[in-house]
């Protein structure tokens, strides 16, 4: 048994350092295949282009076709071979940083990511998560080593909807129960094998941002201003979960969320919306003395706590058994939990976890 823990190389965070991202670039490569959307590359594209200019080093745009598919992940890996480059750069959210990783991955090149919203912990991370073009998880796949570069310009965080920050602070919401679950069963991370004190400090210290500035952070989004507890906000969302969840493990919060992909009413909604929903039903399972705490801060920064917030209206037993039964499956992670989860306890748990919500919104 060993114990492991993996982070990226460098990860850096500010005001304005998207400014110097060509300067980055620079130090692994001499050209790069930039992957970012189209609304993206109209938002950054003449930030990007200054800073690469000003560093001497060639970029190549593909603008992302929106799903991390395997198709997806193939294509740009001929456009990366077909071009010259030598670097890959993923500008965006977390299915780009998931292709980026993937590509990178897939023709051993560096790889730096650059996130312009808070709203997933992929960035800082050694896997991406895989969907079938139709938007249905997939699988997960592992690389050998984690981003070179995580580049957080606040600045440009700062500006993007509100509603992705506070998705984000629902991705980070399940890194320490997962953890914590993980810690229970002996199960082996994301990084390969046990649990390391330094990872359970980070996943814990993600949850007490949470809890201390999460609401702050929220209003003074909501205001337009970057303040210290946005700035905590954003490492807890990126780095902290990032970390805590790799390095401490998956567990029961986001099978759920694999298994809700099964819904299509769901994909209008966000990753970290989703796991909010997957933690709360993880912490039914487990008769969770959080659970209130957790299910007030989400009524409080305005995640879902209800299947209809999620948009699914037909929420009958059967079809939540098939979301559960998928939640369950071998290749995922509820079998890291410190007991059998069954898709019958599973399905129970979440409409139990549904009609909590709905009695705090007073409904």
């Amino acid at each position: 048994m060993a114990r492991i823990f993996i982070s990226p190389s460098k990860y850096v965070q500010g005001p304005g350092e998207l400014h110097k991202l060509g300067g980055y670039a620079k130090n692994y490569g001499k050209k790069a295949l930039v992957i970012i959307s189209a609304g993206g590359l109209k938002r950054s594209g003449d930030t990007i282009d200054a800073s690469f200019a000003d560093a001497g080093v060639e970029k190549v745009y593909d603008k992302f076709n929106g799903e991390c598919s395997q198709d997806e992940i193939d294509r740009l890996v001929g456009v990366y071979k077909d071009a010259g480059t030598d670097v890959v750069i993923g500008v965006g959210g977390g299915k780009i940083f998931d292709t980026a990783k993937a590509v990178a991955a897939s023709v051993d090149a560096p790889v730096l990511i650059v996130p312009t919203i808070a709203a997933t912990d992929a960035p800082c991370s050694a896997l991406s998560v895989v969907y079938t073009p139709e938007g249905q998880f997939k699988e997960y796949q592992y690389f050998k080593q984690n981003p070179n570069l995580v580049l957080m310009d606040t600045e440009v965080i700062c500006k993007s909807p509100v509603r992705l920050t506070v998705s984000g602070m629902g991705d980070a919401l399940a890194t320490y129960f997962e953890a914590r679950a993980c810690k229970r069963s002996d199960a082996t991370t994301c990084a390969g094998d046990k649990v390391t004190g330094a990872a359970m400090a980070l996943a814990r210290l993600c949850y007490e941002t949470l809890m201390t500035d999460g609401v702050e952070a929220k209003i003074a989004l909501e205001a337009g201003v970057c303040t210290e507890s946005v700035e905590k906000i954003i490492e807890a969302n990126t780095l902290l979960s990032g970390l805590g969840f790799e390095s401490a493990g998956l567990a029961g919060a986001h099978a759920i969320h694999n298994g809700m992909t099964a819904m299509p009413e769901t994909h209008a909604f966000y990753h970290g919306e989703k796991v909010a929903f997957g933690t709360l039903t993880q912490l039914v399972l487990e008769d969770a003395d959080e659970f209130n705490d957790v299910l007030n801060f989400c009524l409080e920064v305005g995640l879902p706590v209800t299947f209809e917030q999620l948009g699914v209206k037909d929420k009958s037993y059967d079809r939540v058994l098939e979301v559960a039964k998928l939640a369950c499956a071998p290749n995922d992670s509820m079998g890291n939990m410190p007991f059998e989860v069954t898709p019958e306890k599973l399905a129970n748990a979440m409409l139990a976890a549904d009609a909590f919500g709905h009695e705090a919104l007073g409904e």
